[in-house]
């Protein structure tokens, strides 16, 4: 039996036309779609279980901090050659081995060594030393000035009052990690900050066998905690009671953050800040599952640590390079930066230079000084004082020579110093010491630096600038 086809008049209301009529037949029937797949429902017990989604901060820039960085930066090839010198013996070194250092010394293969040595009259100078080298009866070397050998000891005679209260420091680094141990190739990075000496495996760690004790691991020498002192392992205080800056005594109506002068965050970030802070306390000393903490409570562990490291430096301040090294030693996210950043209220990344540092905010008050004064900043001051001598020393020489050796036109210190530094393995240097196995290290571009050294030798030797050692003379022995 056939089926007529359906015939539909359509018409407008408002039209005198006839009606057109359309035959269902000739209407594409609808495809048929696919059911849609039901979608996944992500449920959380508790909102801290969220990843941590919220706007990146904007850097406020600490004028008196950054200022604090660039002095620090200022003087890092000082301390680096002073490193170097104080490794040997006599605290002198050949020109010759000097310029194998310069990747150690941050120090580009274009910037003449001769200068940059010249820019710190009061700390290094050039001499001439006796050699056994039947070619040459004397070799041009650099050592360390009476002024700056004067520093060097009285430092090492205040760590050595110290030695007690650096051994507890120690203990507590170690006491941070989750083995109790570290290896010595991170802890050289951490040293300096520390007021550590430069050999301090064999003045901290053989000294205090009843806390530390060296072993052998697969990634190399490590030192190892022998056990755990409960009156070491308190958090650190609070540095800055911010009630003092208050106007009035009444109680506050709303939670309050700590934040620096001048510095403003967005609604969310302010709730963020407020969350992590209520939750419970948790000490960065106790052992604990980070897989088991929510992504918060993760991130309020890893602020307590980085604030006791920190608190346990001598300026409060490291660089946050040092800091990555540790990041499974101490259970520290792999965006360290970014979460220093997330917290101003206690943190404060300096951009200046090539490496970043952070400060803990709560040591210094609102004009960049150290609410606590470590004696071991006696060395890095009196190291300032020492530059700035120097400074007035060269300009005194300009106004008698009118060879501007050592000048900032010549050299340019910001540049100069702004290097990124490179790790060499240098950092041994007072565990091999420093000898003439060095002139098998391989440098590049040797004929061209020879001729430029040559160059500022010559206009050094004019102005009276290198001294010469009798080969009986001032302590100096034979290279």
């Amino acid at each position: 039996m056939a089926v007529a086809p359906l015939s539909i008049p359509i018409t407008s209301p408002h039209s005198t036309l006839p009606p057109l009529l359309i035959h269902c037949s000739h209407l594409p029937f609808p495809k048929p779609t696919k059911p849609l797949l039901p979608l996944p429902i992500r449920a959380s017990t508790t909102p801290s279980s969220h990843p941590i989604h919220i706007p990146p901060p904007k850097l406020v820039r600490s004028p008196h901090l950054d200022s604090h960085a660039s002095r620090h930066s200022h003087l890092r090839f000082a301390r680096k050659l002073s490193t170097l010198l104080l490794s040997k013996p006599r605290h002198f070194l050949p020109l010759s081995i000097l310029r194998r250092c310069r990747r150690y010394l941050t120090l580009p293969n274009r910037r003449p060594l001769i200068p940059m040595i010249l820019r710190y009259p009061s700390l290094f100078r050039l001499i001439y030393a006796p050699s056994q080298s039947p070619l040459h009866s004397s070799v041009l070397a650099v050592t360390l000035t009476p002024a700056a050998l004067s520093l060097f000891e009285e430092s090492s005679l205040l760590r050595a009052r110290m030695e007690d209260s650096l051994a507890a420091k120690l203990h507590r680094l170690l006491m941070l990690s989750f083995h109790r141990r570290i290896l010595t190739s991170k802890l050289v990075h951490l040293g300096p900050d520390f007021g550590f000496p430069a050999d301090f495996r064999s003045k901290l760690c053989n000294r205090h066998p009843d806390r530390f004790v060296t072993v052998n691991t697969s990634y190399g020498r490590a030192v190892q905690l022998v056990s755990l002192d409960k009156s070491l392992a308190s958090p650190l205080p609070p540095l800055r009671s911010y009630n003092d800056d208050r106007i009035m005594d009444r109680p506050r109506r709303f939670d309050f953050i700590p934040l620096r002068r001048g510095l403003n965050i967005k609604r969310c970030h302010r709730e963020f800040l407020l969350r992590i802070r209520n939750l419970p306390e948790i000490s960065p000393f106790d052992d604990c599952d980070l897989d088991s903490l929510s992504p918060e409570m993760a991130e309020k562990r890893a602020c307590a640590v980085v604030r006791e490291i920190l608190g346990m430096t001598v300026e409060k301040r490291t660089l946050i390079d040092h800091l990555t090294h540790f990041r499974r030693d101490f259970g520290l996210p792999n965006k360290l930066r970014a979460m220093l950043v997330r917290h101003p209220e206690m943190f404060y990344v300096s951009i200046k230079g090539i490496r970043h540092s952070v400060y803990l905010t709560e040591a210094y008050n609102d004009k960049g000084k150290l609410l606590v004064q470590d004696e071991l900043l006696m060395e890095k001051e009196r190291m300032m004082e020492l530059v700035r001598e120097g400074k007035r020393m060269r300009r005194a020489r300009r106004k008698g020579f009118d060879l501007n050796l050592g000048d900032d036109d010549l050299v340019n210190s910001e540049e100069a110093e702004n290097e990124p530094e490179i790790e060499d393995g240098f950092e041994d240097l007072f565990e091999v010491g420093i000898g003439d196995d060095w002139e098998d290290i391989a440098d590049d571009c040797e004929d061209e630096e020879d001729e430029v050294e040559q160059f500022w030798v010559k206009k050094a030797a004019a102005a009276g600038l290198i001294e010469r050692v009798s080969e009986d003379g001032d302590g100096v022995e034979v290279w």
